[in-house]
């Protein structure tokens, strides 16, 4: 290990937290806290929502339309932190996320809530990009782990804190509230910023932006959510044929391309890094079911607004909770990791699948928050090291791209999953008949279809194994547990 790398290893926390360093990585902390606060805070309330100003059948539409507007915003950043500097480019991203949660305060309808939510999306996901961005700029390089993980660490934050916020607004009726303490926060956050964050930096060459490609990205998902509102399931399986075209078009159009989202051998599945981006996406694609936790769990089981919230977060809670416990494992055993994952999913969405349609009893109650925690673990447990097993497989000169890939990776994996979700739930019954059958009906559609996609990643990642070269021996067992 030569000097440098030696410096940034021994960097601890008191050193990114010495004189103006604690400033600058408060400011990046919060900004990413927000956008998570805001995404749980929404999840909560929500239920609240449609029964106020209706659009039920639009209930999926917010996570897509953030979440795809999130990506343009991510994608974009580069190109925007390099034309504007750091103090100009984060002023915009909390503007224009202020002013998604000022119209999403006044909506009178779910129609203009969308709008609102493709505006914040928009914020936010500049505001989650900039905030991992800025860290290779305004910190010396031996601080830029430490500084990585107390940034990572706000999902954990705003998992917790989302849905008292949310729950608490929602139970008393206010859920417009909710919102204007997203307004406050995105304010005072704004104002801290502007003393913090430097005007200027020395810019690289400027990133392209892949215009088409995002085009072909956004009207993918919206094929898929166009065709879920319809009651017809000839228009369903229309939006979902149209939108598989759309990705087929995208793919051809990476393939030779200077501008691209994702490195050259991602859309390979003989390649290495196809199959392993192949498995981050069947596996980040269950994610989008905690979207209808809350509607289904006050629904079926009456729970209260906070107490749905926090059977959500049980999710994220095993996600982050398999990723710290088995970040230490060998990177070498990442498939057979990823194997188990896959079945612990399938587990737990069965399990989820199989108690929504059962009276509210204490036993059902641990039977959920252990399934949810199965699923978000099932997640976690290979994540760290697919992450890794990517950037090991980057070409050398895709690296950058390579590292940027992962989160839009992830992001449309969540964009399509939650589309996905709204189609099956509507079309199981959750809009009609609707109710208490209705949202049974439509839960164990929607969790039971949901079983494919881990599913499908444990057949493939079986069939690749050489039986004889990866069956965990009781030795790779051990340390695994």
């Amino acid at each position: 290990m030569d000097t440098k790398e030696q410096t940034a290893t021994n960097a601890g926390w008191t050193d990114l937290f010495a004189e103006n360093n604690k400033y600058k990585a408060i400011a990046l902390a919060l900004g990413v806290l927000l956008h998570v606060t805001n995404i749980y805070i929404v999840a909560t309330i929500m239920p609240s929502i449609v029964r106020e100003i209706g659009g039920l059948a639009y209930y999926a539409w917010n996570t897509t339309i953030f979440v795809v507007a999130s990506i343009i915003g991510s994608v974009v950043s580069a190109r925007f932190l390099s034309a504007s500097g750091p103090r100009k480019a984060y002023r915009w991203a909390i503007l224009l996320f202020v002013a998604g949660a000022i119209i999403s305060m006044a909506a009178p309808t779910m129609y203009v809530l969308l709008m609102a939510r493709a505006v914040q999306g928009l914020g936010g996901g500049l505001l989650f990009a900039l905030s991992y961005g800025m860290i290779r700029i305004i910190f010396e390089s031996r601080l830029w782990a430490k500084a990585m993980a107390l940034v990572s660490g706000m999902w954990g934050v705003g998992a917790f804190v989302g849905p008292f916020v949310g729950g608490i607004f929602a139970e008393y009726g206010n859920w417009r509230t909710a919102f204007a303490v997203i307004l406050v926060i995105g304010i005072l956050l704004l104002v801290f910023t502007e003393f913090i964050l430097p005007a200027k930096h020395a810019a690289g060459a400027k990133t392209p932006v892949p215009v088409e490609k995002l085009l072909l990205l956004l009207l993918s998902a919206l094929a898929v959510s166009v065709g879920s509102v319809m009651e017809s399931l000839v228009y369903n399986l229309a939006g979902l044929l149209a939108a598989l075209l759309l990705i087929v078009l995208l793919v051809r159009s990476e393939r030779g391309s200077k501008v691209r989202l994702l490195p050259s051998d991602a859309y390979r599945l003989s390649s290495p890094l196809g199959m392993v981006y192949l498995v981050i996406v069947l596996l980040a694609l269950v994610a989008a079911v905690e979207i209808f936790i809350p509607y289904f769990e006050q629904t079926i089981h009456g729970f209260t607004a906070l107490e749905a919230g926090y059977l959500t977060v049980l999710v994220a809670l095993g996600w982050s909770a398999a990723s710290m416990a088995f970040s230490g494992v060998n990177s070498a055993a990442v498939m057979k990791l990823a194997l188990i994952g896959a079945l612990l999913m399938s587990a737990g969405l069965a399990g989820v699948a199989w108690l929504s349609g059962m009276a509210y009893s204490t036993y059902v109650l641990a039977g959920l928050c252990v399934s949810l925690l199965l699923i978000g673990a099932g997640i976690g447990l290979p994540w760290p090291h697919l992450v890794v097993r990517v950037f090991s497989l980057a070409p050398p000169n895709e690296i950058e791209l390579t590292s940027t890939s992962i989160t839009t990776v992830q992001l449309m994996a969540m964009t399509f999953g939650a589309a996905l979700s709204g189609l099956i739930a509507n079309a199981g019954g959750m809009t009609h008949p609707g109710g208490v059958a209705g949202a049974i009906n439509a839960a164990t559609w929607l969790y039971g279809c949901f079983i494919i996609p881990p599913a499908v990643a444990a057949t493939m990642l079986l069939t690749k194994m050489d039986v004889k070269k990866t069956a965990v021996t009781a030795q790779e067992m051990a340390e695994i547990v």
